[in-house]
């Protein structure tokens, strides 16, 4: 095993047993966060940029690791610091660790999906490098789609890194404002599960899949404009041809 991906392995590794050790769900449950919400923000008002630091170094390692808390840990951010900052913390946090979480898939499992499967994967590749992104913004905006397993399977795919971390970031803005906004109204949530209505999740699911329909549509008109535009041209140069044939004739 080559050592990029001994040292992905021994990082996860190294971060799952940290969760266990230190009982992770616990700390990561929302009947500890209203608990602790008060002291936390008092650490804060004391320590600001450590605190800060601390929250956005412990998001990233939980989503990189694809441990369960991100929901808790968002909701936290607007509990804790406000919805400012919260958006801002939350929104580069959880983009980071899904990006180390995509290129860890990646490492330690991307190549050798390819080369076992290259030959069924190679449509799945082809629609990727043409529309990817549009593909990535809709599973992001999205609410059915789990966050870590976008993370995956994404990894698997021949996207790169640098569209992958863009899109995620604006793709998951809706929903990161939604938990943050939920999590300065901390006291109210009873369940993590109710945040999220069905009539919130459908709308989110269609704004994500708007700019994917628009673009499908917009490629289905131009189609149809092309053809038109070569049945113009060969009625033309079948008119043209016949008006040749008429005037020989003639002469």
């Amino acid at each position: 095993m080559s050592l990029p991906k001994l040292l992905v392995l021994g990082a996860i590794a190294a971060l799952i047993a940290a969760w266990f050790l230190f009982d992770g769900e616990r700390f990561l449950s929302l009947a500890y966060l209203q608990g602790a919400k008060d002291t936390a923000r008092s650490f804060v008002d004391v320590w600001p940029v450590a605190s800060r630091l601390g929250y956005f170094a412990l998001y990233i390692a939980i989503t990189a690791a694809s441990l369960p808390g991100a929901a808790v840990l968002t909701l936290a951010g607007g509990a804790v610091f406000g919805l400012a900052w919260g958006m801002v913390l939350v929104s580069f946090a959880s983009t980071i660790g899904a990006t180390l979480a995509f290129l860890a898939a990646r490492v330690v499992l991307g190549d050798w999906v390819q080369r076992r499967f290259g030959a069924e994967l190679a449509r799945v590749n082809e629609g990727f490098d043409r529309n990817g992104a549009f593909y990535l913004f809709s599973l992001r905006m999205t609410p059915l789609f789990p966050f870590f397993v976008v993370n995956l399977v994404m990894g698997l795919t021949r996207m790169r890194a640098l569209p992958f971390y863009l899109v995620s970031q604006a793709g998951m803005l809706p929903g990161t404002f939604v938990f943050v906004f939920a999590g300065t109204q901390i006291a109210e949530v009873s369940r993590v599960g109710d945040i999220l209505s069905p009539g919130l999740i459908a709308a989110l699911t269609l704004l994500g899949i708007f700019p994917f329909l628009t673009k499908k549509l917009m490629e289905l008109l131009n189609a149809r404009r092309d053809r038109g535009s070569d049945a113009a041209a060969t009625a033309s140069g079948t008119a043209t041809g016949t008006d040749t044939a008429t005037d020989k004739e003639a002469r």
